[in-house]
């Protein structure tokens, strides 16, 4: 595949599977009673709702230009007034899975197409593999449990209260904790290289 055509289709599909994980964000906290995404018009897969300029647009091509393995971005994230919600904690960790839980769908049936095998069109392969391989990583990446990532939501569910609070707190400098992770081995652990690990096993559990 043409190198532009490649990021721009790559683009694309970071776009719409991050859209998707943030209105199913919405979606399962309106079902469980906060109607803020909702009421604020953010249950659309309309991407000016959407856009990020830096998790959107400017991260993604930060990474495919610097020849990073690992592409991922984010949409703008939904609203979410976790007060409005039934069950306290519990509700939160189920709203938090709702966006990767959806990225994994989106990759299997992606690779449930690829499967059939009758298609035999190449560009539409490729596109079906992007599909997969960015939607595993969008998965993966958010399930992280270093806030203010969705995993650190999950495993916050697992925690004492006063704790809990205090290990999302951390959530305003996560972002660089993040990067630092992605950009530096720690002793003898390297994000990149765990979340590859993990993008080989669910790409062998999806039979690719």
């Amino acid at each position: 595949m043409d190198f532009l055509l490649t990021i721009g289709i790559s683009l694309v599909v970071l776009l719409f599977s991050a859209i998707l994980h943030e209105v199913m964000h919405g979606y399962i906290a309106d079902r469980l009673g906060d109607p803020t995404a909702r009421l604020m018009g953010r249950l659309t897969l309309n991407p000016l709702k959407h856009i990020d300029p830096f998790m959107t647009i400017l991260l993604p091509l930060l990474l495919f230009f610097s020849g990073s393995r690992i592409l991922f971005g984010g949409a703008k994230p939904v609203p979410i007034d976790p007060f409005n919600l039934k069950d306290g904690k519990k509700d939160v960790a189920l709203v938090a899975l709702a966006g990767p839980l959806t990225n994994l769908v989106v990759a299997a049936l992606a690779a449930g197409i690829l499967h059939l095998g009758a298609l035999s069109i190449p560009l539409l392969e490729e596109v079906l593999f992007l599909i997969v391989q960015i939607n595993i990583y969008l998965a993966i990446f958010n399930l992280l449990p270093i806030p203010p990532l969705d995993g650190s939501k999950v495993f916050a569910l697992l925690l004492p209260d006063e704790v809990a609070n205090s290990y999302l707190s951390i959530g305003s400098i996560g972002v660089f904790i993040l990067f630092a992770l992605l950009s530096f081995p720690i002793g003898g652990f390297y994000l990149p290289n765990f979340m590859q690990h993990l993008y080989t096993l669910i790409s062998r559990l999806l039979g690719l």
